[in-house]
């Protein structure tokens, strides 16, 4: 993932949210974390951290509690752009100079939610990503919003379409990129 720099182009983009993907769906804190520069700033919902020991920290944290976390990420939108005299302020370059990126993902994902009595859920969101080329392709700043539904009766995770009950889609065995999951991820979902 690190050696996809900016400029983006839609392929590379696409490339680097998959491999961004596929590290957060091995749940192990230290490598996520080692994706973003040592001073990378967050926001996740409402958590605001800064740094690896903290994001080490967060995740550790997030995945005690979000049991059986699968995760599907795609492109919303990006952009690229020059740090310099006439520095874009919504690029955060705070003085750099060079090449900046930003890419926009949506998400969802579902776990098991260990403070809930195991009830099965599914998270809605966005994120938005900030990379420098000149920190290696790794992330520099990740903002993050999110909302989470109850799948299935009381937390099953088992749909009851005629009730209009969501229910999983990335039961187990199924890949999260699989075309099964495509065709169910609708317009309401995003």
């Amino acid at each position: 993932m690190a050696n996809i720099l900016p400029p983006f182009t839609r392929a590379t983009a696409y490339q680097k949210l998959k491999a961004a993907q596929n590290l957060w769906n091995t749940r192990t804190p230290h490598l996520v974390a080692n994706a973003y520069t040592p001073d990378s700033i967050w926001r996740n919902r409402t958590s605001f951290l800064q740094g690896t020991p903290a994001i080490t920290d967060f995740l550790t944290k997030k995945w005690e509690r979000e049991q059986n976390y699968r995760l599907r990420k795609e492109l919303f939108a990006f952009e690229n752009g020059v740090y310099g005299e006439e520095a874009d302020s919504r690029d955060g370059g705070g003085g750099r100079q060079g090449e900046w990126g930003r890419i926009a993902v949506q998400f969802w994902y579902e776990y098991r939610d260990k403070g809930d009595g195991l009830k099965w859920k599914r998270c809605y969101g966005l994120e938005d990503w900030t990379y420098d080329a000149k920190d290696g392709g790794k992330m520099r700043k990740r903002m993050m919003s999110a909302n989470d539904i109850v799948l299935g009766r009381d937390g099953d995770g088992i749909a009851v379409p005629e009730e209009g009950i969501e229910g999983r889609w990335f039961v187990d065995g199924v890949d999260v990129d699989d075309e099964i999951v495509t065709k169910q991820i609708t317009e309401r979902h995003y």
